[in-house]
């Protein structure tokens, strides 16, 4: 629960910087795409950016939870592996016992 408003006032928190950043940032700026050239308010351009960094991140940490996710698999399946064998090797009856 706490979790959960303490990401509800951040979100807050970042629109409103968002809207006094707009505000205060009524420029307009050229950005020179390799063959396009557009002209936009700053604070458009600037949250395109924030958009797309962030889609970017949140790709490239999708991309390491999977290699994770495989990982642990692979782990779990060895583990299997050694318990079963463990388990087996425990039930062996003892040869030199005297």
């Amino acid at each position: 629960m706490l979790k959960k408003a303490g990401l509800v006032i951040l979100l807050i928190l970042i629109f409103g910087v968002m809207v006094v950043f707009s505000y205060l940032n009524t420029g307009d700026v050229e950005v020179n795409l390799a063959f396009v050239s557009i002209t936009t308010s700053i604070s458009i351009a600037f949250t395109v950016t924030l958009v797309a960094g962030w889609l970017l991140g949140v790709l490239s940490m999708g991309l390491y939870a999977l290699r994770l996710v495989h990982e642990r698999r692979a782990l779990r399946r060895a583990l299997r592996i050694s318990e079963s064998e463990v388990s087996s090797l425990r039930n062996l009856p003892l040869s030199d016992a005297d």
